[in-house]
């Protein structure tokens, strides 16, 4: 008896101690538990996650706690956010092996701050049902968009606190250049757009999809395709002919969007989050994103489900670099110039 309650308390003692590594994530992150529970496996660990809000906000959050980290490993920060983490001192470098299947132009940096682990397309989407039931013709530019048949018709995810949004301010600018953007979505504001703190919000609660009353909503490009795999009986070898949703690519309003993981600097857990870093660029995870997260893999050579063919993948305009290089000072003059307006 005395032996059998020694091993049991070792047993709880070694429970207790168990390493733990924290990751930080956007809300809209998710991944197969069964590959998570792997990499604890193999690694002897215990991997928490925690949600942080939409990327923007979970940026500012580590920004503030960036003396006294909370987390070793952040996901989901983009190129629209990386000039704002280099700027803050947030992230260590680390260049993963698996970085080696990344298309060079797909890669966010070059010192390894963050890793891209997935890229997708930051576009308008529209409820057909919506649009057939109203007779009402699609907008054919952002000019139309701004007008008040579309603008009341219409919620995009601010971008003070979303990456989405952030991406789609960023697309406006290049198009417009800054004083027709604030002009734009001054008058898009005034005529019933709807902003959102996040992309949850404004497709899960406002879309009209989801019962809400707006059927044009900022989104992805990929989105179609994750309407077609949700629905009821879902065959990939029985495609639709379209999805319930469609996409607007009206010129100046899409985004290509890249997401990283990178490690946050003083992390506790330095070596495993290294560890945690391929494991994102590893060929399960990078399998199992797409269909779950409905974004592109990152690395070259994995096989797509059926369902995208319905994910299209427009030309996107560059982005000018001036726009790129400093994007907290576009949404700082967004927020004064709309906003406050």
């Amino acid at each position: 008896m005395r032996k059998l309650l020694t091993v049991g308390a070792f047993l709880l003692g070694a429970a207790q101690a168990q390493t733990t590594l924290t990751v930080i994530t956007h809300d809209s992150f998710d991944v197969d538990k069964k590959l998570v529970a792997g990499f604890e496996q193999a690694n002897g660990v215990r991997v928490r996650f925690v949600k942080g809000g939409d990327a923007g906000e979970m940026l500012s959050r580590l920004i503030l706690t960036r003396r006294a980290p909370i987390a070793d490993v952040v996901y989901g920060l983009d190129n629209s956010m990386i000039a704002r983490a280099r700027q803050a001192d947030l992230l260590t470098p680390y260049r993963s092996p698996n970085l080696a299947k990344v298309p060079a132009a797909d890669r966010l940096d070059d010192s390894g701050l963050l890793n891209t682990v997935d890229t997708g397309i930051v576009a308008l989407n529209y409820d057909r049902a919506y649009f057939q039931k109203a007779g009402l013709a699609l907008p054919k530019s952002l000019d139309d968009l701004k007008l008040p048949q579309y603008a009341k018709l219409t919620v995009v995810a601010s971008p003070a606190t979303s990456s989405p949004g952030l991406a789609f301010l960023l697309a406006t600018v290049n198009h417009y250049g800054e004083a027709g953007a604030w002009s734009w979505w001054r008058e898009a504001r005034a005529n019933g757009l709807k902003l959102t703190r996040g992309w949850s919000d404004s497709y899960n609660k406002e879309f009209s999809r989801n019962g809400g009353k707006y059927p044009i909503v900022l989104s992805y490009a990929s989105s179609p395709a994750a309407e077609v795999f949700y629905a009821d009986g879902y065959d990939p070898a029985k495609l639709p002919a379209q999805a319930p949703t469609g996409n607007l690519f009206l010129p100046g309003s899409t985004y290509r969007q890249l997401e990283g993981v990178g490690i946050l600097k003083g992390a506790k857990q330095a070596a495993l989050a290294r560890k945690f870093v391929d494991f994102m660029l590893s060929g399960p995870v990078q399998a199992d994103f797409p269909t779950r997260m409905w974004v592109y893999p990152a690395t070259s050579g994995v096989k797509l489900d059926p369902v995208f063919r319905f994910a299209q993948e427009p030309g996107v305009p560059a982005v000018k670099p001036e726009i790129t290089a400093n994007p907290q000072r576009l949404v700082d003059a967004w927020v004064t110039n709309v906003l406050r307006r």
